[in-house]
């Protein structure tokens, strides 16, 4: 059988999250979602935070809380790739967190997208496993909270391009051939969560956001690295406190 055909929405799963994790006492209503320890680092020297749980991926992590502007705000960070990040997803909406606000980096598929630029996904393109499992199969899987993120992107007045996303699993997988194909399918950048995560998002019927900010560039003759990894403490709080308002404008 092949892995377009894994839907099967007409059983039920064998371990479901709600009987393996334990619930948070009075949760906030949202979470921002990290990939980097960097930022709960600069989040505990920042702000005053209270660990609330925590989450396991191989290691536990904490999880905190902030109040921010009058609104309770959940932390955590994930774990890069589609299958931990979906994991992770699906246990922390069953301890009580109901909105969730991804943002992490990207490559992108235009060199006319400088590095640091916002994006926000339209639709993700399913090179990965995850989505297959919780939708029938299609190329692209549709990110149903974009429309809303782009308005609150305009409201807070920063400025962001959309468009579709290509996920992949295999990072040191991406060719030439490949990225030219999603390219002319209207892609804009490549990472490795969105369609996982979105095809959660919509079995569960779980309020789920992404934006993404421009590190690489793969539209060049080699591989340029830009701020693949080289972004520095006061431009990775910059990216936080963002993400901060956003979420608090997704409480609206």
């Amino acid at each position: 059988m092949s892995i377009e055909e894994s839907f099967d929405n007409e059983s039920k799963e064998i371990i479901n999250p709600f009987n393996i994790v334990t619930k948070l006492e009075n949760p906030p209503e949202i979470a921002i979602v990290t990939f980097k320890q960097e930022t709960l680092e600069l989040l505990v020297q920042n702000y005053e935070s209270k660990i609330i749980g925590y989450t396991n991926a191989g290691g536990l992590f904490p999880m905190y809380k902030i109040n921010y502007k009058g609104k309770d705000i959940a932390i955590y960070r994930t774990v890069i790739g589609g299958a931990a990040s979906a994991g992770l997803l699906e246990e922390v909406y069953a301890m009580g967190i109901k909105k969730f606000l991804f943002y992490g980096s990207c490559g992108v598929l235009s060199k006319d997208i400088s590095e640091y630029n916002f994006i926000i996904p339209t639709e993700a393109y399913r090179d990965e496993g995850v989505s297959y499992h919780y939708a029938p199969k299609s190329d692209y899987i549709k990110v149903e909270s974009s429309t809303r993120l782009e308005k609150i992107f305009n409201t807070l007045e920063i400025p962001c391009v959309t468009g579709r996303t290509w996920t992949t699993d295999a990072v040191y997988r991406e060719t030439q051939n490949n990225m030219r194909k999603r390219k002319e399918d209207g892609c804009i950048c490549v990472e490795m969560e969105c369609a996982s995560i979105m095809a959660v998002a919509q079995f569960r019927n779980i309020e789920v956001y992404q934006f993404l900010y421009a590190a690489d560039n793969l539209d060049s003759e080699k591989w340029d690295r830009r701020v693949l990894g080289g972004t520095n403490q006061d431009t990775r709080l910059s990216l936080f406190n963002i993400a901060l308002e956003v979420a608090r404008e997704c409480l609206k």
